[in-house]
């Protein structure tokens, strides 16, 4: 078992996909303790002076932060704070995602600027190192005084309330702390604030989804390249000059990948007769170019907000100062989310057409890729299903970030609505993913049907003798569900879309 430590330091989306391998443990740094209880007792010394007025540590939230509590009901407080806000609906929020958050904010918190207790700090850890996680609902977040209704779920096991999954069931949080011999956590002063205040709901969101569309973009190529060698595109649209005279480093890094799959191949030798291809074949390393760029744009982002701090309001010991803020405003996450969605479902958009042009008969192509068309109709439905998801992906894509409603009695009236982009993300992804498979699937079943006159590369050939173990060519009309999910799990496990052979 691996264990990593929470450093206050920077972290890059590469080393944090350590953190999700399994059997990754996790305890904080010596730094980081020291940076949490000097925080704490910072913040105790200025309770104690009584002087000072601090939002949420001695006064009401929202819309009743003017509202002054007594030190006597300071940990009631903390404690109605958690339960008041956790008020999620909808699918819980996924294992993996769950189980990121709990680090998220433990990350945050341990940088010390949040006045939590190194207890609390810990116990997010413990949950974390024995995948007790906490039951979220996916809905309820506005992106903006942070992730509330999710962080609340997510911290009710704290206090032993809320539901958890634990050793393989749903079952009360209590009922798991009681079978670890755990108490549950007495919320001190500013603590269930620092909890629920913060964007781990949206990041946890943001950086899976930007692991999957980079390992997508990458299927794209390989899919592309496949469809090009199906169909005789001409790879004079990929050259090297071309792609220099635009200058984007998305395009010539498709292009490259896109050749670099057919380096060698016979039938990239064999004559052209069209003059150029449609606009999804000639124009592929644009468009998928253009994502990659987005991309990169992305992960910037995405990257800032792991190392960030996003609760509110935030210590700063060394001045003396206790400072109301805004970092927990999911504004600079939600553009992104937007942003990276439509990203992602143009790969699946300009896939889907050049699946169509495989099946439309053209060329030395059957209609719909099958011996006996009309008897027989091949691979013409598995595009419908295709047609459907590109489809839903573009409703998806309608941006929410431009939206915003005004909430607690428009304290609050500007919100990002992050979290709705956040969700909407893991389904154009899901979608993009099948709208992929069954573009792969489509060209494989292209190619075959040309044997053993059309020989690809070597990379490709290896591809398809493994894929063939898995989906066998299509000789006649079969239910074909179980084969896009076959092609969907297949193209998942393949380790040379990670850098590595096939």
């Amino acid at each position: 078992m691996k264990t990593h430590h929470l450093h206050p330091s920077p972290l890059s989306l590469d080393q944090l996909a350590d953190w999700f391998r399994p059997g990754a443990a996790f305890q904080l740094s010596d730094q980081s303790r020291q940076a949490i209880v000097r925080c704490r007792e910072y913040l105790e010394a200025k309770l104690a002076s009584g002087q000072d007025v601090m939002y949420g540590v001695n006064t009401g939230f929202g819309a009743l932060c003017h509202v002054t509590i007594s030190p006597e009901e300071t940990a009631e407080l903390q404690l109605n704070l958690v339960r008041s806000h956790a008020v999620g609906v909808g699918n819980p929020v996924p294992d993996p995602l769950v189980r990121g958050m709990l680090l998220l904010k433990a990350r945050s918190l341990a940088y010390g600027h949040s006045g939590v207790r190194l207890e609390t700090v810990q116990r997010l850890l413990d949950m974390a190192n024995q995948d007790l996680l906490p039951v979220i609902p996916e809905q309820g977040s506005l992106g903006a005084s942070g992730d509330l209704a999710p962080l609340a779920h997510l911290s009710l096991p704290l206090i032993g309330e809320g539901e958890v999954r634990f050793r393989g069931q749903q079952m009360p949080a209590a009922a798991a702390l009681a079978s670890l011999g755990w108490k549950p956590l007495e919320l001190g002063a500013k603590e269930g604030l620092a909890l629920i205040n913060g964007t781990q709901f949206m990041l946890a969101y943001s950086l899976f989804g930007q692991r999957k569309a980079e390992r997508l973009a990458a299927l794209a190529d390989l899919v592309a390249a496949l469809s090009f060698e199906a169909r005789g595109g001409r790879l004079d649209a990929l050259d090297e000059g071309i792609q220099a005279l635009r200058g984007h480093p998305g395009h010539a890094l498709s292009a490259g990948r896109i050749l670099q799959w057919l380096s060698g191949s016979p039938g990239s030798d064999m004559p052209r007769h069209q003059v150029q291809d449609n606009y999804s074949f000639r124009c592929t390393p644009q468009v998928h170019g253009a994502s990659l760029d987005a991309m990169d744009h992305t992960r910037q982002v995405f990257t800032r907000e792991l190392n960030a701090v996003t609760d509110n309001p935030l210590l700063f010991p060394d001045r003396d100062a206790v400072i109301s803020g805004g970092n927990f405003h999911g504004q600079p996450l939600a553009l992104a989310l937007d942003y990276l969605a439509i990203a992602v479902a143009e790969l699946g958009s300009i896939a889907e057409r050049r699946t169509y042009r495989l099946l439309a008969g053209e060329g030395a192509l059957p209609p719909f890729l099958t011996k006996g068309s009309g008897l027989h109709s091949g691979l013409m439905i598995p595009h419908y299903t295709a047609a459907a998801l590109v489809s839903q992906n573009k409703q998806l894509c309608v941006p929410s970030s431009v939206d915003s409603i005004p909430s607690s009695n428009e304290q609050e009236d500007h919100v990002s609505m992050g979290g709705n982009g956040a969700t909407k993300l893991l389904r154009v992804l899901d979608n993009t993913e099948m709208v992929l498979s069954i573009a792969f699937m489509t060209a494989a079943q292209a190619l075959d049907l040309q044997r053993p006159g059309l020989r690809s590369s070597n990379a490709i050939e290896n591809i398809m003798l493994l894929y063939r173990k898995r989906v066998p060519m299509l000789q006649g009309d079969r239910w074909l569900q179980p084969d896009m999910l076959a092609t969907r799990e297949f193209l998942s496990e393949l380790r040379s879309l990670d850098g590595d052979e096939a």
